[in-house]
């Protein structure tokens, strides 16, 4: 729902920029009159650093006053430095008698060609300015500088994403850079309503950050939430989005995410419309989304790109399969150990079976298969693409049969857990399904001991902790606890595309109304 950077462009970026911890910069050190001063202290404050460059030269402009660029060479463009700066420094004759601090704003006004470009009088600040790919530009007798952005814009291209897999929609992906993904949302959300707040967090890592949210269709409060949860982190690094994401959310100790995470700019833009908050971090492809329900993580873009009946009965198959995976060993376990009366009588006998001869109960039986899959999972990943996925599979295969075949567990265990994993697999979101695999263990272990009656706690403690979430304000369970009967027009099922356009005007108008 919010923040990102501003429209206005980069030249006035410096001044919306706000550090975590803290409000906006004010002047700590000021320039001093020498120009060897001034270069002393950049020695000084960048001592060791081999890429440090400082560049004497003079000018036309005033053959009698001595210039210096310091820039560092590992982060700037030095075509663009040779072409946009010197060049025009050292070839412009302009007619002028200012000197000290009037001709640097000559210089910025009339003949550097870069537009984010701006005039500082804060030295401390100034080396900052120079780790993000500045040059600063120094002049002997004026107490201030001209910091130029030339800095390096590396990144891959736009591409398909890797981890949410696109069926139907446009084929793009976030990637690493910041000013790219808020291009990208842009050219979906091409309105003035869309505003953007840029921040910066991390002592160490300074991590630039970007709020988007759409005005008049986000609550003021929860925006304001979520830009005071961020100021108020103090950390000396941030090296990916989930930083931000475990250092903001609700509920720290509960297995269920209480903020999404896509790589998707259409699934962003979605949320962004309907009123959530998007949380940009440079340097990492996944942007978070909040304030979010649970039904929200079971949601895909492709569900408002395909008719409702199949929306409907596609969110009815994940919904199934989030229960199966989590459910399905400890009810085997359940029923093998305790209840087997509620089987029928054939397939109690074929079970009976298959686990004569099994030395373990089915706790641990299911426990061994469970923790087997789990770390042939992990190697899946782990491994290099080429070859992870045929590990996993023939791994999964082989130990399987030769598990059964040794007489270590039963044929049936094994098709529990196969099937686990499949149902595990349907979760659209990636930290859910994580959740679920957690979850599952706790269900195995209270059907181990308790039988059903363990289980039947289990899910109702579960559901008791989900009703008592909240994502920055909303219950977790919104709109089924608290019940909100128009709102489940697109929640467990999806109603026709008609009927939702309609709900949507509604809210803007309610949301305009409490806002005004």
């Amino acid at each position: 729902m919010f923040f990102g950077k501003s429209g206005s462009g980069k030249k006035q970026q410096h001044k919306s920029v706000v550090r975590a911890g803290g409000q906006n910069r004010h002047p700590e050190k000021a320039f001093a009159h020498s120009l060897k001063t001034n270069l002393d202290y950049v020695r000084e404050h960048l001592r060791q650093c081999s890429d440090l460059e400082i560049r004497p030269f003079g000018s036309p402009l005033a053959p009698d006053v001595t210039m210096s660029l310091v820039y560092i060479s590992e982060l700037v463009d030095e075509a663009k430095l040779n072409e946009y700066i010197l060049r025009p420094l050292m070839s412009t004759l302009l007619q002028t008698e200012a000197r000290s601090d009037e001709l640097v704003h000559v210089i910025h006004e009339r003949v550097i060609e870069v537009g984010a470009a701006y005039i500082t009088e804060d030295i401390e600040a100034s080396m900052l300015q120079l780790l993000d790919g500045y040059c600063l530009l120094l002049m002997q007798e004026a107490a201030s500088g001209l910091l130029i952005n030339i800095g390096i814009k590396e990144g891959r291209q736009v591409s398909e994403p890797t981890t949410q897999t696109v069926l139907r929609g446009p084929q793009q992906s976030f990637n690493e850079n910041l000013s790219t993904n808020i291009h990208l949302i842009r050219q979906i959300i091409k309105s003035p309503e869309l505003k953007i707040e840029n921040m910066e967090v991390g002592r160490q890592t300074r991590t630039q950050l970007a709020i988007l949210y759409m005005q008049g269709i986000a609550e003021m409060s929860t925006i304001e939430k979520v830009r005071k949860r961020i100021a108020d982190i103090q950390v000396e690094s941030v090296l990916e989005s989930g930083y931000i994401e475990a250092l903001i959310q609700d509920n720290v100790y509960s297995p269920f995410p209480t903020i999404m995470n896509s790589e998707r700019p259409d699934a962003i833009a979605g949320g962004l419309l309907e009123g959530q908050i998007a949380i940009l971090v440079d340097g990492t492809p996944f942007v978070l989304l909040a304030p979010i329900t649970l039904f929200q993580l079971f949601q895909t873009p492709e569900d408002y790109y395909n008719r409702f009946d199949i929306a409907s009965f596609l969110r009815l198959i994940r919904f199934t399969a989030f229960f199966i995976s989590i459910m399905l060993p400890s009810l085997y376990i359940a029923v093998t150990t305790f209840h087997q009366e509620m089987l029928p009588t054939t397939l109690l006998i074929t079970l009976a079976a298959q686990r004569e001869g099994i030395p373990f109960p089915g706790l641990v039986e299911a426990l061994l298969m469970e923790l087997t899959f789990e770390v042939l999972r992990e190697a899946g990943v782990r491994m290099p693409r080429a070859i992870g996925p045929a590990i996993s599979i023939v791994g999964a295969l082989v130990l399987g049969q030769a598990a059964v075949d040794a007489g270590i567990v039963s044929a049936g265990m094994v098709m529990v857990v196969s099937f686990t994993a499949i149902c595990n697999f349907v979760i659209p979101q990636f930290n859910v399904a994580i959740s679920a695999r957690l979850i599952r263990f706790v269900f195995m272990l209270l059907a181990g001991v308790f039988g059903f009656m363990g289980i039947v706690a289990g899910f109702l403690a579960m559901l008791i902790h989900l009703a008592g979430i909240e994502s920055f304000g909303v219950p977790y369970m919104t709109p089924l606890a608290p019940f909100n009967l128009p709102s489940m027009k697109d929640n467990i099922l999806r109603a026709p595309l008609r009927s939702l356009l309609k709900k949507n005007a509604q809210n803007v108008i309610n949301r305009s109304s409490k806002q005004e």
